[in-house]
């Protein structure tokens, strides 16, 4: 008898087996569907939440750190500070020892419709340099970025989102105007769908990452000129210094800028490294840095890493469920158990009509298997129902609670592995039937 013949006379045999035990069999889908659909529910929420958010290029995109901070409240092996001065951060892109580099800050921008059906309102903007968009592989739909050179001469000039070109203008926006903070700006650019979870770049503000996209990117320096308040998180060890136009000096003793720097090759990461070494150096030495904090540069997935961009409950919901699939598994096994070994006497007749416990062992795992896939089609139905359920919460990461093809096949993978290895037990015992006792009992 060929493989494929085999099996399907193994199937045929486990579907009788169904129907003589219609009970029996329900309960052990829905054992395997209730775990099934705890992990799923929970694995996908985890595995959205980690992903790379900038895949094939994250490796190369790094987040340098540096220590400004007083000697006040040091503590030996305190990390460096996550965001920089102004003072640090101008001076890096001034230097631009990377491939790319880009300073920024979010910010809440009051827009200022020219039309009498929309009245102004505010939009979450970004505060950025030019190489913001080719470092992030940001995509365009109008127009394109920005140059260097609009950042030095301090451009009015804006990239905006489809949402909200969509919004003021309805097509390809660029060269028209828009009024942000009672500034007009020329729009150079729409960006396309664009909004990477989390949004690493920026781990500070919102909802650490999950929140909606930023409609609105201007060029940093041109955002002191018309004095643009930022947000997110300021961390100041001394005077703010602010100017005579409510900036943030160049010296103020806060940090409240990120910075990005691309690096193309191990060669090139190793000599930034270094860069920042001597640079932080430079700095003790003129009085600046008081600490002895080592720099620190990080690419996207280790500082996502670092900063536990996902959720700690999320994490302990996993393994919650995990161990809660593993419950339901122990009482597959052990009704399993029950179901085979009720079934001793057939399998007896079996074993002296010349079947091999080979063959027992294969029919019981395909048995077992068929009730993994069952139970895996209703624990798929549970997960999107778990799924849904996460949609409502009011969590920043809500909306991307959905099953994609490769958590849709794992799902499926999961339940037939998780209940082949719950009828191996039961399996073995099975096939160590005795034939002739089980014949003399008969």
């Amino acid at each position: 008898m060929s493989g494929n013949s085999q099996f399907a006379y193994y199937l045929q045999l486990a579907l009788r087996s169904f129907r003589r035990n219609i009970v029996l069999t329900a309960l052990m889908v829905l054992a395997i569907a209730l775990g099934i659909g705890a992990a799923m529910t929970t694995l996908t929420v985890f595995y959205v939440l980690s992903g790379d958010p900038l895949p094939g290029k994250s490796h190369q995109v790094f987040h340098p750190r540096l220590d400004a901070r007083a000697m006040n409240g040091y503590t030996p092996g305190d990390e460096p500070q996550d965001d920089m001065s102004r003072f640090d951060a101008e001076t890096l892109l001034r230097e631009a020892r990377g491939d790319r580099q880009a300073m920024m800050s979010s910010g809440n921008i009051a827009i200022e419709p020219r039309r009498d059906n929309l009245p102004p309102f505010r939009q979450d903007s970004r505060l950025t340099s030019a190489d913001f968009f080719p470092m992030f592989q940001v995509p365009f739909k109008y127009g394109a970025a920005w140059s260097r050179e609009d950042d030095e001469r301090r451009a009015r000039v804006a990239v905006i989102g489809t949402k909200l070109n969509d919004r003021l203008f309805g097509g390809n926006s660029v060269g028209k105007s828009i009024w942000l903070d009672r500034a007009e700006f020329r729009v150079v650019g729409v960006i396309d769908d664009w909004h990477p979870q989390p949004s690493f770049y920026d781990l500070t503000s919102g909802e650490r990452g999950f929140g909606e996209p930023e409609e609105v990117f201007v060029p940093f320096t041109t955002s002191r000129d018309v004095r643009m308040n930022p947000q997110g998180n300021i961390d100041c060890w001394g005077d703010n210094n602010l100017d005579e136009e409510g900036n943030r000096s160049v010296n103020a003793k806060c940090s409240w800028l990120q910075y990005w720097v691309e690096l193309d090759t191990p060669e090139k990461v190793a000599a930034y490294k270094q860069y920042l070494e001597n640079y932080s150096a430079q700095q003790r030495a003129s009085g600046r840095f008081e600490r002895p904090t080592a720099p620190k540069l990080d690419n996207v997935m280790q500082w996502l890493d670092f900063k536990r961009a996902v959720p700690g409950d999320v994490r302990l919901q996993v393994w919650l469920a995990f161990g809660f699939l593993l419950v339901c598994l122990l009482n597959t096994v052990g009704l399993l158990l029950a179901k085979f070994l009720r079934r001793s006497g057939e399998i007896g007749v079996r074993r002296a009509l010349g079947a091999t416990r080979r063959a027992i062992f294969a029919q019981c795992l395909v048995e077992a298997g068929t009730i993994g896939l069952a139970g895996g089609l209703l624990g798929l139905v549970l997960a999107q129902f778990g799924l849904w359920a996460v949609r409502q919460q009011p969590v920043s990461y809500a909306a991307l609670a959905h099953l994609d093809p490769t958590m849709l096949f794992t799902t499926f993978a999961l339940a037939v592995v998780a209940s082949v290895l719950a009828g191996l037990l039961p399996a073995w015992r099975a096939c160590q039937v005795t034939p002739a006792i089980q014949l003399k009992s008969q």
